[in-house]
């Protein structure tokens, strides 16, 4: 490595560099190293000889950068993700005439899907979805029972983003086929060739999602690597389609931790678009721009959200309206999940929720949550940061909401690395909450085959609750004590506002402040 000393001149063998220096000696002594900082790092570190010396030189190396070396863990993550789901892309050839004519079929023999843990709705969705059949979605609807005696016309179910990514993937996978039947090149099962190009584009979503995630910590960079091996991108990368959301919603932060407040708002849009919770961070947003005083920022973020999300569903809704209200019929119209913390109470007490009843319960506890968090942003000593009370939002949305799919415990684990700096809890939680797939795809099994009771299910369930419960207790403890919050603080040990704050970040506060806003070492931050 360079020296970062000034070139001291010739004849001296003390000082003389084995090596020309470098035309720039400069290095990025702000940024925290995680091998100084993380406990778990520096004993990983010990493989390849150990931490970093203190006369290394940071931020210069030209080709093992941070962003690079986040790829390839997230890689190496996303290769493990899609072996796990590799064993539901099983074929097998079934007899279909008296001839002995056969034809390739997805292996479900023994409830495969279930017992091998690789079950994925990106497979299932193909031919529920009728993407098999080539129709347009919103266009094309089918009937099915409701599972009380009674047929309902069904529509594509997704928003409108993530069902014209199905789509374009559907028709890409049936243009292979094609080139297939027709060229002879290699090929599989439409269902197979469609998993893989969804596959392949949700890497692409999650690779961003890392991005963004890293530029917006700032001095903290490394931090994503937390997100990058994360177990639940293991377990859910490729369950379901929310890796879209979470990259539209990863870059929208950084670009508002970037000052650009109407393109942070363009991919506000588009993430809800894609999956509706981005649309909490204009909630968070909204109440420290109250705070400081910014609202016309925020008017700007709003304003372009709004656009952008008419702009991307009004062609859907002009020509389809039947199938673009689909999303949310039928969301107003199911039941508490198996996974939800609501299921559980009503489970508890003997009885079942009615569904009407069930989303006044869950949108009143929606209210309370936001209330209580607007106390907390305008109350705090410390003007609280844009990742702490993301954090917060969407991991109270999934506690008090009637569904929480497993796949949705993604939307945490970029907002968690910027919002918590503690490896060994995040990454505790993230194994118990990847676990939770084990117990549930059980329940799918044949009781006489299932492995797990019921009983097992519902234990990690409130387990998991409890480790968001208390990584949430966590970030309000840091809100309320901000020395204590490491996100603050760069490797120099300079005192930061909030990296990812934009026009927030040393903002002065307007209302709501009762106390001078004060820095980790309790010296009050400049205004202005």
């Amino acid at each position: 490595m360079a020296s970062q000393a000034a070139d001291p001149g010739p004849g001296d063998p003390e000082t003389d560099s084995p090596a020309p220096l470098s035309a720039d000696l400069r290095t990025d002594t702000r940024r925290v190293i995680p091998g100084h900082h993380d406990v778990v790092v520096a004993e990983a570190a010990r493989v390849i000889g150990g931490p970093s010396g203190a006369h290394a030189a940071i931020g210069r190396s030209r080709h093992w950068t941070p962003i690079r070396v986040l790829f390839l863990l997230a890689l190496c993550t996303l290769a493990l993700g899609w072996f796990g789901k590799a064993g539901c892309l099983q074929q097998e050839a079934v007899v279909t005439g008296p001839d002995g004519a056969t034809t390739l079929e997805l292996d479900r023999s023994d409830q495969r899907q279930f017992t091998d843990l690789c079950y994925s709705d990106v497979i299932a969705l193909y031919g529920a979805e009728r993407l098999d059949k080539g129709a347009f979605p919103y266009r094309t609807y089918w009937f099915e029972d409701d599972g009380n005696g009674e047929t309902i016309k069904r529509y594509m179910e997704y928003p409108v983003i993530t069902g014209m990514y199905m789509y374009v993937v559907a028709k890409g996978a049936q243009a292979w086929s094609w080139a297939m039947e027709h060229w002879g090149v290699p090929g599989a099962l439409e269902s197979v060739l469609f998993f893989d190009l969804a596959a392949l584009g949700l890497v692409l979503f999650w690779l961003v999602t890392i991005w963004a995630t890293a530029l917006t910590a700032r001095a903290r960079i490394w931090a994503a690597w937390v997100a990058a091996v994360s177990p639940l991108v293991i377990v859910h990368a490729f369950t379901n389609f929310d890796a879209i959301a979470t990259a539209m919603l990863a870059v929208a932060m950084l670009c508002w931790a970037r000052r650009r407040p109407w393109l942070a708002g363009v991919f506000i849009g588009l993430g809800a678009a894609a999956k509706f919770y981005p649309v909490l961070l204009l909630v968070v947003l909204f109440l420290l721009c109250l705070r400081s005083g910014r609202l016309r920022t925020f008017a700007q973020t709003a304003i372009a959200a709004v656009v952008t999300w008419l702009v991307v569903n009004l062609p859907i809704l002009t020509l389809y309206p039947r199938g673009w209200y689909e999303f949310f019929r039928l969301n107003s119209e199911r039941g508490a999940d198996s996974d939800s913390l609501l299921r559980l109470a009503a489970k508890a007490v003997g009885t079942t929720w009615d569904v009407p009843i069930l989303n006044i319960v869950s949108f009143g506890l929606m209210i309370l949550l936001v209330i209580g968090i607007a106390v907390l942003a305008l109350a705090a000593p410390t003007r609280p940061r844009v990742a702490q009370l993301m954090f917060l939002l969407v991991a109270g949305f999934l506690l008090l909401n009637k569904v929480w799919s497993p796949q949705y415990s993604l939307w945490l684990v970029p907002l968690a690395v910027l919002a918590i700096p503690h490896t060994r809890l995040l990454l505790a939680w993230m194994a118990v909450d990847a676990l939770v797939w084990i117990p549930r795809m059980s329940l799918y099994i044949d009781p006489s085959r299932r492995w797990l009771p019921q009983e097992w299910f519902t234990a990690i369930i409130v387990i998991r609750a409890l480790f968001v419960i208390v990584l949430c207790v966590i970030v309000i403890w840091q809100i309320l004590r901000p020395e204590e919050d490491l996100m603050r603080r760069d490797g120099e040990g300079n005192i930061l506002d909030d990296p990812a704050g934009g026009v927030l970040d040393g903002a002065s506060d307007r209302i709501g402040a009762h106390r001078p806003r004060v820095a980790p070492n309790g010296v009050p931050l400049p205004t202005g």
